[in-house]
């Protein structure tokens, strides 16, 4: 029996921003929980999280059941983890630290099937194809299938322009922490240097009539950016809820005569 995958995260995009966390802990449960939170996408990290390819599929089936869009970030933009990552059914990918046209280019090879591209061919074997039951998976896997890539340099912003021109990109994802680290403010995310050069991005990317999104914890800058045309937002984390939730928790019942941290 065909079955149908869910429209991809680009067509999702458009008609007003959509507003996402980060699920980086490798939770199934945890991510369960921001799944049916009412927020409009998920980001699933493997570049800085503990999660390796079960857990990354583990992750997918558990917020399948719910009305959310997950998008998975890449360690980097290496063609076997593009094509592992595709193949156990991410259908919307984040590739970091892309600095140029030519590595955009080339991360667009690694998603398409030959002749457009280099991926492999394993549909029969893997979640994304529902192991064959999509019906004509190879001859649409880019419709089902959408590329973002993130401009976290000085180079990339530089480079935002010819980037987000490259056919296959869908879009581009901005990344302050990284882009302050590579402007000598590491850690100063909110520098009026860096958010310069982020709106700086955002221009050159939506001249070229692509839609832009950025991370943004903070809700005023979250909000600037968002004024300023940002397509898609990244506002919080499931590990860093956790921690100030709990550390809030600890705050409140300090000097109250309860045991807090094992002392009293």
């Amino acid at each position: 029996m065909p079955l149908r995958l869910d429209p991809p995260f680009r067509d999702r995009l458009g008609d007003r921003p959509r507003i996402g966390m980060w699920v980086t802990s490798g939770s199934p449960v945890v991510a369960e929980i921001c799944a049916g939170s009412g927020l409009d996408w998920l980001l699933v990290d493997t570049e800085h999280s503990p999660a390796g390819l079960e857990t990354v599929q583990s992750l997918l089936q558990t917020i399948a059941a719910y009305p959310i869009t997950p998008v998975v970030r890449a360690p980097s933009g290496d063609a076997v983890a593009l094509k592992q990552l595709l193949d156990l059914g991410a259908q919307n990918l984040l590739v970091p630290m892309v600095d140029s046209a030519e590595e955009a280019e080339a991360v667009v090879r690694a998603v398409r099937y030959p002749p457009r591209g280099v991926r492999g061919v394993g549909s029969a074997l893997s979640r994304s194809a529902r192991w064959n039951r999509v019906e004509d998976y190879l001859a649409k896997a880019e419709e089902f299938t959408s590329l973002f890539v993130q401009i976290e340099s000085t180079a990339g912003v530089a480079a935002a322009a010819g980037i987000a021109a490259v056919d296959g990109v869908d879009g581009v994802f901005v990344g302050p922490s990284d882009l302050a680290a590579s402007m000598g403010l590491l850690g100063k995310q909110t520098h009026p240097d860096v958010t310069a050069a982020v709106l700086s991005t955002f221009e050159s990317v939506r001249a070229q009539g692509k839609p832009v999104g950025v991370n943004a914890f903070d809700p005023a800058q979250a909000q600037r950016y968002l004024d300023a045309g940002a397509s898609f937002v990244l506002v919080g984390a499931d590990v860093t809820l956790l921690a100030q939730g709990s550390e809030a928790l600890a705050r409140r019942y300090e000097g109250d005569g309860r045991t807090v941290s094992g002392r009293a």
